[in-house]
């Protein structure tokens, strides 16, 4: 008899379902058992909405935590900046695989590089942190862009250049990197320019908590710098969401020789969409051993921003 497949909950986009077919593979490998894809319609997908009004993070995780609830699948991946700070007490995050390249990206149309748009380039993001950064990082640089707000899946967005109705757009790195199109990006914008969303190009695979023999199975996927690096950057936003609204970069990058890492450095940025103020800090430590540790090194920075005016700078997120 043949062992039951395990059903792994994903959304339906083709970018859900390329990283969660990458990962299925993964748990096939580990576990030796068929795995199959469940595909579930979010509210996040079905939406018209612009993300920053329909609560941004959490839309496109319910429905998967819910068939998780109901056991209708036995585990779910998602994208990870896509989940609320808060962990739920019946879920765990068996594992974060190796991150993809977190940087942000453009694909341009007659001009490759951002630096290179002409005056009044149009700009298509559905980011308010990106929108943040593009605007503040023109305005240092003398350039003059408009940041438009824009949905849809990597095929609609590179669309809207296309047809040139936009000059740009600006995605994230690993999703080109997923559903193999990364030879379109003109333009790999540099973390100093743009910061990356907390936890940008990082997978969590989530499951019950009281399932302990697929919690271990899934483990065996986990890279521990991955999620030190992750908890690090979400411990940061969690303390700014407390005390501000307004939207958030962040990453943890690991510094050593080559062979051996030595400390992690952790920094964030938090801006008015319009790009007029920005905090951006930074913070060098030891590199993280423990979960705790970790989600230190991220408050301690956010306790930092907040004191430098991050608290004054209301975003337009709707609470």
């Amino acid at each position: 008899m043949t062992e039951k497949a395990l059903r792994l909950g994903t959304r339906r986009s083709k970018l859900a379902m390329a990283q969660s077919g990458q990962v299925a593979e993964a748990v096939r490998q580990v576990t030796g058992r068929p795995v199959e894809l469940v595909p579930i319609t979010t509210y996040g997908d079905t939406s018209r909405e612009h993300l920053a009004q329909i609560g941004g993070t959490g839309v496109f995780v319910a429905a998967l935590r819910e068939a998780l609830a109901r056991g209708e699948v036995d585990f779910a991946v998602h994208s990870l900046k896509d989940i609320p700070t808060m962990q739920p007490d019946e879920l765990v995050v068996a594992a974060i695989p190796v991150r993809e390249d977190p940087r942000d990206v453009m694909v341009g149309r007659d001009v490759p590089k951002f630096t290179d748009l002409p005056r009044g380039a149009r700009i298509g993001t559905g980011s308010p942190r990106r929108m943040a950064q593009l605007n503040a990082y023109a305005r240092a640089h003398g350039m003059e862009i408009e940041t438009v707000p824009i949905r849809g899946n990597v095929d609609t967005r590179i669309g809207y250049v296309r047809s040139g109705e936009l000059d740009a757009v600006v995605l994230a790195a690993a999703g080109m990197n997923r559903v193999g199109r990364s030879e379109e990006v003109t333009d790999f914008l540099s973390v100093d320019t743009v910061l990356p969303a907390p936890g940008q190009g990082a997978l969590a695979v989530e499951c019950t908590a009281d399932n302990a023999p697929l919690i271990a199975a899934l483990a065996e996927l986990d890279d521990p710098l991955t999620r030190a690096a992750v908890t690090a950057e979400r411990s940061l936003l969690a303390a700014l969401e407390a005390g501000c609204s307004a939207p958030v970069g962040a990453l943890a990058d690991l510094l050593g020789d080559g062979q051996t890492v030595k400390e992690m450095r952790l920094r964030g940025v938090v801006g008015t969409t319009d790009g007029t103020k920005l905090v951006q800090l930074s913070t060098t430590g030891p590199v993280p051993e423990t979960h705790e540790a970790a989600m230190a090194l991220g408050s301690e920075l956010a306790t930092e921003m907040l004191a430098q005016g991050a608290a004054g700078l209301m975003g337009e997120r709707a609470h």
